[in-house]
């Protein structure tokens, strides 16, 4: 299940549109916040789909019966660049658990790369709604190479991937080896360089919120 959140609010469209613009990108703080808009509206739209539990909640007048979520689902992000978008899903989860992943590109002098994870850090998710966040998707090896490495601590129950521009490239690479998992998309681009980046994209989301690197 592929979900194109521009297409269905156009609010989304709007941030989406700011973070690709060279104009606006200058100004990191409205990268960022723009990231967790999208995080935030990603949010609401997953939490429609997982399961509720009916409660009694005592009020200073009586007793209501409220739905709330059967449980909290565990909110994983991929250092550094998912960092905001990670912050927009936690602001609608408040109370979720969370687990950060390093995973990077090292490049190699030919221009091929391989995936490098480095650091994991994460709570149980056995049989748990896991949703995973990264800014870009775009070849889709960093995100299935962390599913993979996830599932060595546990087999959740349901995987949801958000992220603010997709490749259908990617799309269809983490589909083939994760066909479980749903991708939310902020936006879709069609066309991925010899060297894996998207295009038109937006550029290097993890140098335009947090300032450039000195590794390659």
């Amino acid at each position: 299940m592929v979900i194109n959140l521009s297409k269905e609010h156009s609010l989304v469209s709007n941030w989406v549109a700011e973070l690709r613009d060279v104009t606006i990108q200058n100004d990191r703080m409205r990268f960022r916040r723009n990231l967790e808009r999208i995080g935030e509206v990603a949010a609401f739209e997953i939490s429609r789909r997982l399961p509720y539990v009916e409660k009694e909640i005592q009020t200073p007048l009586g007793t209501a019966i409220c739905e709330v979520l059967e449980e909290q689902p565990v909110l994983t992000t991929i250092l550094r660049a998912g960092l905001a978008l990670h912050n927009g899903l936690l602001s609608y989860f408040d109370r979720a658990d969370n687990a950060f992943v390093s995973a990077y590109r090292k490049h190699k002098p030919d221009g091929s790369f391989d995936i490098m994870l480095e650091y994991l850090s994460c709570p149980e998710i056995d049989g748990r709604t896991l949703i995973i966040s990264d800014p870009m998707l775009a070849t889709g090896a960093s995100l299935v190479k962390t599913i993979e490495y996830l599932k060595e601590e546990g087999r959740p129950k349901s995987i949801h991937i958000v992220t603010a521009i997709a490749c259908t490239v990617g799309i269809e690479f983490v589909h083939l080896h994760v066909p479980e998992a749903a991708i939310w998309c902020g936006a879709i681009d069609d066309e991925l360089t010899a060297k894996g980046y998207i295009v038109p994209g937006l550029g290097d989301a993890g140098d335009l919120a947090f300032g450039t690197k000195v590794q390659s």
